[in-house]
This record gives C-alpha cells, sequence and structure tokens, in this order.
C-alpha cells in the first residue's frame, strides 16, 4: 500500500469560547516544506505546530491555515497604530497621485491585515489541548484522503509495469527472429561483396557468433523483469514512505529498457521499446506524488 502526497483535511474544534477552523491542503514536494497562517492567538504556539505537523505528514508541500471563526464574549480589541500608519503613508501619496477621495481611507485601512488584533491574544493550557485535538483530527482527514488518493496512484503504477512486462514478453518472442535476421544480414551483404565462394564459412560462422553475442538483449531482459518484480513487490509491502525507493528502481527499469532499445538494431522490437518509454515515463510522473 502507498500513500500519495495529494490531500485534504479539515476540522473544527471549539477551545473554550472560541470556534477555530483547521485546515490543511498538501501537494507533492521532495522534502517536508510547511506554510503557516495563524491568529494572533496562535502565534506563541507555532513552534509546537510545526512539529505536530512535520512527525504526522512527514513529505510534502503543506498549507495549513488555522481561522478563528468565534470569539465567545464580546473582547476588547487593539488597534496597531504603527502599522496603520506605515500603511496609511503610502496609499495616501497613490490616492493624492491619482487624485483620488481620501476620505474612506480609514475604514480601508481597518480591513487591512493585523491592524485589529483581538485583545485575547494567547490560549490557556486547556485551551491549547482542545486545539491540538483539532489539529489531529485535520491531520487524520488528511492522511485518509492520501490513502484514498494512494490506491489509485498503485492501481495506474500496477497497470504501467504490467504493460512493460507484456511488451518485455512480446520482445522474448522477437528475439529468435532477430539473430535469424542479423545473421541473413551479414551473410547477403559478405556475398554481395565477395561473392558466395569468396570467404570463409567456417570463419563466417565464428564471427557470426561473436556478433550475435555483443548484441544479444537477454540478460537485458532478465534484469528487467526482476526489476519489474521487485517494484510491484516494494509497491505492495507495509509502510507509507516509499517514494523515492520506488523511483530508484524505475531509474533501473529505464536503464535497461535503454540499453535494450540501443543493441536491438530491429525495427519490430524498437517499437515496443518506445512503448515501453512511454509507460516508463507516465510512471515517473505518477511516482513524483507517492509518499
Amino acid at each position: 500500500m502507498i500513500k500519495s502526497m495529494t490531500g485534504f483535511g479539515r476540522a473544527e474544534v471549539r477551545a473554550g469560547d472560541k470556534l477555530l477552523a483547521i485546515e490543511l491542503k498538501s501537494l507533492n514536494g521532495k522534502q517536508f516544506d510547511l506554510q503557516v497562517k495563524l491568529p494572533a492567538l496562535l502565534k506563541p504556539h507555532e513552534f509546537d505546530i510545526r512539529r505536530l505537523l512535520a512527525t504526522s505528514l512527514e513529505r510534502g508541500t503543506v498549507d495549513c491555515m488555522i481561522s478563528l471563526k468565534e470569539t465567545g464574549q464580546s473582547q476588547p480589541v487593539a488597534i496597531n497604530t504603527q502599522l496603520a500608519r506605515s500603511y496609511y503613508q503610502p496609499l495616501a501619496s497613490l490616492a493624492a497621485e491619482l487624485q483620488l477621495d481620501t476620505s474612506q481611507l480609514l475604514p480601508a485601512l481597518l480591513k487591512l491585515p493585523e491592524v485589529i488584533t483581538p485583545g485575547a491574544d494567547a490560549l490557556s493550557a486547556t485551551e491549547w489541548e482542545h486545539c491540538k485535538s483539532g489539529i489531529a483530527k485535520a491531520v487524520e482527514q488528511l492522511n485518509a484522503h492520501r490513502l484514498t488518493e494512494g490506491k489509485a496512484l498503485e492501481a495506474d503504477l500496477l497497470g504501467r509495469i504490467d504493460a512493460i512486462v507484456a511488451l518485455q514478453k512480446e520482445i522474448s518472442e522477437l528475439e529468435p527472429k532477430r539473430r535469424e535476421k542479423l545473421r541473413q544480414g551479414l551473410v547477403r551483404l559478405l556475398e554481395d561483396n565477395l561473392g558466395k565462394e569468396g570467404y570463409d564459412r567456417n570463419r563466417l560462422e565464428q564471427e557470426l557468433i561473436y556478433y550475435i553475442e555483443k548484441m544479444d538483449i537477454s540478460e537485458e531482459q532478465v534484469r528487467l523483469l526482476n526489476h519489474c518484480d521487485y517494484f510491484i513487490q516494494q509497491l505492495q509491502e507495509p509502510g507509507d514512505s516509499k517514494g523515492k525507493k520506488l523511483s530508484f528502481i524505475l531509474q533501473e527499469i529505464g536503464r535497461e529498457i535503454n540499453t535494450t532499445g540501443s543493441k536491438a538494431n530491429d525495427a519490430a522490437i524498437q517499437q515496443r521499446v518506445v512503448r515501453m518509454k512511454d509507460e516508463l515515463e507516465k510512471a515517473k510522473e505518477q511516482i513524483l506524488n507517492v509518499m
């Protein structure tokens, strides 16, 4: 079973007289990259929130937004006058430059971020525990979404590998004909240039054996099947974080496919190799989203 890095989770939790909405969105990423947007009263807990999410989600590009939907009883508010002044100066200059009415600047200023903040700027220990339980619920929902997406990814990847294996079987069936075509081509070339009696047939057979062995692709085909079997085995092993390992196996599969194509010297086999590469590239695109 694999887990996707794509997921969404949402939870609402009441912490005392406050109602907090927690939203988590995860996309693919090489490492764990977290962007957090918090209300002022949760700023003191930002480090703890980051640690909780890093431990639970492991990998991916994650956006966490926690908003305060209700504050319960009426609370005094604070106006950040220094921030308001820093907003006002460029806005007033722009209004003067554009010859606009400045009478509505104050209402506009009060709507800008962090100009007005709730007076209650901290959670009690009990409220923080409730907030953590809400984060855990959102994480649980996101991970459930990741598992659902992972099932779809697993089905697609298995289909790609099965297609590569099927094409390999077709190549194996074409291999004896390819060897005979190579032999006939060399004999024809010699006869066209030297005549039927102008060369040593025993020496030709020795050279043919050497040449055909050099162009042999049986080892590549065996290794290709082994890599495909190993990929399927790892895909179905328990555990979540195996995207990087599966990516390495796909690289080895690609190596054997490329070697087969470079040695084949046969149009029918080359067509199968091209189709294998197409399936492999699609698998590589999908593996980028696996945990």
